[in-house]
């Protein structure tokens, strides 16, 4: 049996982050130091319920209704009709792997012992997550402030034995699937579903999902792009690091770096050292490192700001046990997730615009000099004509996609909500840019690869023949027309998956340093 993963509240990793997601069969176990934080505050609640000052969301309404006092009698039905009448959320349903990180997210960030909730409620999302309760959450529903309110409250329904919840490969109805899995309903205490729904954890863990899945598409891109430069018999003379130095981006140096090192031992790359009439090659070629590099410097920043949201207490009011005050204020607004999700999703756009704008390179056989459309008999042939049509109305969707969400704010709630973050939208979005851009490279790979057979018997760099003879062991070269649909789609399985990185046969630090830590 698997070693239970230590749960830190406070002290979460990307690394960790990404094992969780990885991981679907990876249990958890919470660190005990938290537990006595946890007592602390929720005995602050309890306390609270006792006297007669107005504490929001323990004996008050909730937004514009906190003016509403709630009777001592009526403090455990509020929190249970706070989670009935929020679970309000349309459209498909999370995936899994999200659902899993949204559930370790919520108990992480409860543990930190200032939502004042018992050590009942935080467990009984760790077993769910454990035992594989997997509730069903609708993907839409949520403006990104006051918490992810409607899909938090999805989550947390099959807590109480309510909602739907996956077990075992069935939808089930929550009480159902606890049953099965040997669990108990949970009964609410006061702020228990306040503390439950508040949070920005929906909207980070699918942030954190799409950059996991970035991360690999980051790395093919990179190895596609230095694979086309070989095709294209381009110069290496812009990935000089004197240039990238004197500029000084951090990102633009560590890609020039990996664009060198991948290009080592190529054959092709000596054959034209000399008597190589072109002067420049177009920026889809030589300014790799600043484009990439930028990305990469977005990715890297996004990376900071998720993990410190993921370790993070964002509910309201929060509790503050030592010094015995509970204190309302806004941590559950997303603006820090959404202004990620949106560079991402510039950032995940541009890596496709540039790797379309090389597949117009090498199709077109004035700039690259290969056969047109790399076909051996064009006319007869269309070769790689409409392949890179694909490629064009892929990278122009990812551009409508790639509109900042968080410029949008729409008020809720009677105008109590008056300013939202739209951060649930702006990170559900980028996993279909992704799709995009991951499809984009693909098409890449298969015509470079395409672009290289016409300059055989040379060989490419070791590192990228290693990639060459992935992309055949899925696509032979096309020497005559076919449809190219499947192997378009083989091919943006092995982009997706993380396989052409490790398909380059060698140890890269050049290449290892680009991954997000």
């Amino acid at each position: 049996m698997t070693t239970p993963e230590l749960i830190v509240p406070g002290e979460l990793t990307f690394a960790q982050l990404r094992r969780l997601v990885d991981t679907p069969d990876l249990t958890v176990t919470l660190d005990p130091s938290c537990r006595a934080g946890v007592r602390a505050s929720a005995e602050l609640v309890r306390r609270a319920t006792e006297g007669d000052a107005p504490v929001y969301g323990v004996n008050t309404g909730f937004g514009k209704l906190a003016t509403q006092r709630i009777q001592r009698e009526d403090l455990a039905v509020l929190q249970l009709k706070l989670l009935r009448s929020h679970a309000v959320g349309v459209g498909d349903a999370m995936p899994a792997r999200v659902v899993r990180l949204i559930l370790l997210l919520k108990a992480a960030s409860l543990a930190r012992g200032y939502s004042g909730v018992r050590e009942e409620v935080i467990d009984g999302l760790i077993e769910m997550h454990n035992r594989g309760v997997l509730p069903v959450i609708p993907c839409q529903g949520s403006v990104g402030a006051s918490g992810d309110l409607a899909p938090l409250a999805h989550l947390c329904l099959p807590l109480i034995g309510e909602g739907e919840a996956w077990f075992d490969g069935h939808c089930l109805p929550g009480g159902q699937a606890l049953e099965r899995a040997g669990l108990k309903p949970l009964k609410l205490g006061p702020k228990e579903g306040l503390a439950l729904i508040n949070g920005t954890q929906v909207s980070t863990a699918l942030a954190l999902d799409a950059l996991i899945a970035a991360d690999k598409l980051f790395e093919a891109a990179v190895i596609t792009g230095a694979l086309t430069l070989d095709a294209a018999r381009g110069s290496d003379a812009p990935f000089d690091p004197r240039i990238h130095a004197a500029r000084g981006q951090p990102g633009q140096i560590d890609c020039a770096a990996a664009y060198r090192a991948l290009a080592v031992g190529s054959e092709i790359r000596r054959s034209h050292l000399e008597k190589d009439d072109r002067v420049q090659d177009p920026y889809c070629l030589r300014c790799q490192p600043q484009v990439m590099g930028a990305c990469l410097d977005q990715m890297r920043y996004a990376t900071q700001v998720l993990v410190r949201e993921a370790n993070a207490v964002t509910d309201n009011p929060l509790v503050f046990a030592a010094e015995g005050t509970m204190v309302s204020g806004g941590n559950f607004h997303a603006e820090p997730v959404a202004l990620v999700a949106d560079a991402l999703a510039v950032a995940i756009a541009e890596i496709g615009a540039i790797s379309e704008r090389r597949v117009a390179m090498l199709v077109d056989t004035v700039v690259s000099r290969l056969p047109p459309f790399l076909t051996p008999e064009p006319g007869l042939n269309s070769g790689f004509m409409i392949v890179h049509v694909t490629a064009a109305a892929l990278a122009s969707e990812n551009k409508s996609l790639a509109h900042p969400a968080s410029v949008d704010s729409l008020p809720t709630s009677a105008n109590q909500e008056d300013h939202v973050s739209m951060a649930t939208f702006a990170a559900r979005r980028l996993q279909p840019m992704l799709r995009n851009t991951a499809h984009i490279v693909a098409i890449e790979l298969l015509a470079a690869a395409q672009g290289i057979e016409f300059l055989r018997p040379l060989t490419s760099a070791p590192a990228l023949e290693g990639v060459l003879r992935l992309v055949r062991s899925v696509s032979p070269a096309m020497m005559a027309d076919r449809s190219l649909a499947r192997d378009i789609a083989a091919v943006h399985h092995l982009v997706s998956a993380g396989d052409i990185g490790h398909a380059t046969e060698r140890h890269i630090p050049e290449l290892q340093a680009l991954r997000l830590a």
